[in-house]
């Protein structure tokens, strides 16, 4: 599987992201998991990214911001749930434009000979919530960070 893979089930709260990755989980889990690294990978290509926060542990908040080219950002946060190196975080994620719509989000990574198998699940508080991000096209900003994210593992081997 080269590309991302979306699963939206009509009537269901919650949407699947899952991709293949070219490095064993211990370096996908470092990329997705280190404030230096997000901005090189996080949000669509035609945005910027800045971490204005990342606190990886029970507790810890996260906050990051995209910027287009005219200045105009959109931020996004949430708190992180549990995390398990390098098998899984768990964190809520909430556009603050929409601070009532908080999904619940699990990332998974599992290696699969010699490669990661990454999972996201977000869990929204309705269907019409969830439809609301599809609707927007989360899915797209979706396949072009997993996009990313893919160049940059490949880049950085020993990460």
């Amino acid at each position: 599987m080269a590309d991302t893979e979306f699963v939206i089930e009509p009537g269901r709260q919650d949407l699947v992201m899952i991709r293949m990755f070219d490095a064993p989980p211990d370096v996908v889990f470092r990329a997705i998991t280190d404030p230096e690294l997000i901005p090189r990978w996080w949000g669509p290509h035609v945005l910027t990214t800045r971490v204005d926060r990342m606190e990886v542990r029970p507790g810890g908040r996260w906050r990051y911001v995209n910027v287009d080219a005219h200045g105009r950002e959109w931020a996004f946060s949430g708190v992180y749930h549990a995390v398990v190196p390098p098998e899984r975080y768990v964190r809520t994620w909430e556009f603050e434009g929409a601070p009532e719509e908080v999904a619940l989000e699990t990332v998974t990574l599992t290696e699969v000979d010699g490669r990661t198998r990454y999972v996201a699940q977000s869990v929204h508080p309705s269907v019409e919530a969830r439809d609301a991000i599809v609707r927007a096209d989360g899915p797209r900003g979706g396949r072009e960070s997993m996009d990313r994210l893919a160049v940059l593992l490949g880049t950085v081997a020993d990460m």
